[in-house]
């Protein structure tokens, strides 16, 4: 699977461009401006999936910090606070990882 193969290539490029700088990475900006926000449940797992790199069906910091790699290859890195606000915002029972749910 491809991530072009559910969200718009023109759209991700949109979204990476918007946090190309280190520390202007938004999740909800990046969310909407990508398409991700407009996608089914099911859709998001899919994603979600592409994105968990060992399978474990969460995603810990480590992974989230290529975050944004998933998407283009080329991307830059999540810096240190990204990856953490980006985990405040989605780990909803603090265990320090983010479930597919």
């Amino acid at each position: 699977m491809s991530i072009t193969d559910v969200l718009s290539a023109d759209d991700i490029a949109a979204a990476l461009q918007e946090c190309q700088d280190p520390d202007t990475f938004e999740p909800q900006k990046f969310f909407q401006t990508s398409g991700l926000s407009k996608m089914s449940a099911s859709q998001v797992k899919d994603v979600f999936r592409f994105i968990d790199n060992d399978q474990s069906g969460y995603l810990d910091e480590e992974e989230l910090k290529f975050f944004l790699q998933k998407f283009e290859s080329g991307a830059r890195e999540l810096t240190e606070s990204e990856t953490k606000s980006l985990m405040a915002a989605a780990d909803n029972d603090g265990d320090g990882k983010i479930g597919a749910e």
